[in-house]
């Protein structure tokens, strides 16, 4: 077992050669599909602004500031999910129907960025 093909200069076979054999990737079936294009937004429900005080403004940058949002990933959403107890200025990327409705119903406006 000396001399062969590992021997040889630039012998060396590809990633996944099985000697002629058909590769193992070759015999699994394809799944799925990864869209490159897809847009991930950190998530906002509206339960979670009742932390903020009566009248403030909220921001991207207020909600990272108090641990609500860890990554931005593409913006930020605003969902309806909870109950809102206080009127706010919402500044984010992206809003639900029933979120915005909710705001709005609290005394706040909703401003999408």
């Amino acid at each position: 077992g000396q001399k062969a093909q590992l021997a040889r200069q630039g012998g060396h076979t590809r990633l996944g050669f099985e000697g002629g054999q058909m590769p193992l990737f070759r015999t699994m079936p394809k799944r799925g599909f990864k869209n490159i294009n897809r847009k991930e937004y950190a998530i906002v429900n509206l339960d979670d602004l009742n932390k903020f005080e009566d009248g403030s403004e909220v921001t991207v940058e207020s909600l990272k500031d108090n641990g609500l949002v860890k990554k931005e990933l593409s913006g930020v959403k605003l969902l309806g999910k909870g109950e809102l107890k206080v009127k706010l200025t919402v500044k984010v990327n992206k809003v639900s129907a029933s979120a915005k409705q909710a705001v709005e119903a609290a005394g706040g406006t909703v401003e999408v960025i």
